[in-house]
């Protein structure tokens, strides 16, 4: 079937040669880190985790946001997830590889990713979050592929590939359960240090990632003239409405327990994100920005006639994930690391080293969607 992905018109191959760029260009600044070391960097000893590790904590909740579709339709049989399904499967897959991808850049060296096969420490959060991202990554691909071979065929899928399917349901819910654990089991960091963390994970996945589908399904609409149907999209941002509302009340019982409380350690690093510290407010304009947004695209998708709007919904979608990316993606780990554990005030800005890698593996991730979803368009309208 892969051979569909080698057709393609002028928009086509004007995309994959950006992307390719794209990717060059952040292979070339790899070469830098992975000579000179993560030197090159804006991380440090006090702000260890950058902008690698907040795009994977933002990607792993876009991978596990793939359930909201393969549940309804797999277990319930919900028929009008039948042509979506394969869209939030193929992009669970692009988007566990970059999550993988950014471990790998944020490790420096690629051979110590090998220690974790190694050298399993199964106390280690690290391990599981690794063995869970790369599980997931498998199941999706085998399945999606699976699935869509035997259509393409006009036969039913292989027997063996509904257990697989139904495993992914579980697994996409661990992968972001996992990883917030890997935050919240670090006493340290007052921020990370709460039990909603991995609800709140969960919501703010469900409602970017749905978000996210939204708009491929329109784009593709757009690009490619398949439809994968007004009913998907409305149940869709049904979903995301409810995520949304969900993830900011759960913001909202952060801000109530910390502030309430009166406890320090507990309110500096909110206080850093969104008034500032002691002088420091690099994040303040982002912050209240990905919530003013944010809070917008929510009170657009609970207006029914705002949520069936061809104009709004994309709108509202795009709002909704961009708020999602600078909070969990660029706040939440940064925030986290303010103030240290010795209450030191350290801000951090990415290198252009960082950036040009960042965007490479972004690009990367989205040549393989792009690709997959070449491949799936085709076979759905059978060219």
């Amino acid at each position: 079937m892969i051979e569909k992905a080698l057709k393609g018109n002028r928009n086509y191959w004007i995309w994959i040669s950006f992307l390719a760029l794209v990717i060059a260009s952040g292979i070339s600044a790899y070469s830098q880190q992975r000579w000179f070391g993560l030197t090159v960097t804006g991380m440090g000893r006090d702000v260890s985790w950058g902008l690698y590790i907040a795009q994977f904590t933002f990607l792993v909740g876009v991978a596990a946001s793939a359930v909201m579709v393969v549940l309804p339709y797999y277990l319930h049989n919900y028929k009008a997830f039948g042509k979506i399904v394969i869209i939030g499967e193929f992009l669970a897959v692009s988007a566990t590889l970059m999550c993988l991808l950014f471990i790998l850049a944020d490790m420096g060296r690629p051979d110590r990713v090998l220690n974790v096969m190694l050298y399993p420490s199964p106390h280690s959060m690290v391990f599981w979050d690794v063995m869970v991202l790369n599980g997931y990554f498998i199941i999706n691909l085998v399945s999606g592929w699976t699935v869509l071979g035997a259509e393409r065929k006009g036969i039913p899928p292989p027997r063996w590939v509904k257990p697989v399917i139904y495993l992914s349901i579980p697994w996409a819910v661990s992968i972001h359960t996992v990883t917030a654990f890997l935050y919240a089991g670090l006493p340290g960091r007052h921020l990370w240090l709460t039990a909603v963390l991995a609800p709140r994970f969960l919501a703010s996945a469900f409602a970017a990632g749905t978000s996210l589908l939204i708009l491929l399904t329109i784009i593709l609409k757009k690009t490619t003239g398949f439809d994968a149907g007004s009913e998907a999209r409305e149940k869709l941002a049904v979903l995301a409405t409810y995520a949304g509302v969900t993830n900011f009340f759960l913001i909202g019982t952060e801000f109530f327990t910390a502030l309430y409380s009166n406890i320090p350690s507990h309110m500096h690093s909110l206080q850093y994100l969104f008034f500032g510290l002691e002088g420091h407010s690099n994040l303040v304009p982002w912050m209240w920005f990905s919530l003013m947004i944010g809070l917008g695209s929510v009170v657009v998708l609970l207006i029914p006639a705002l949520r069936a709007s061809s104009k709004w919904l994309p709108a509202a979608c795009a709002g909704l994930v961009i708020s999602i990316w600078i909070d969990k993606g660029v706040g939440l780990i940064l925030g986290g690391f303010v103030p240290s554990p010795l209450e030191d005030i350290v801000e951090y800005s990415p290198t252009l080293i960082e950036i040009a890698i960042t965007l490479g593996i972004w690009a990367i991730g989205a040549l393989l969607l792009t690709v997959l979803l070449k491949v799936a368009v085709a076979v759905k309208t059978q060219e």
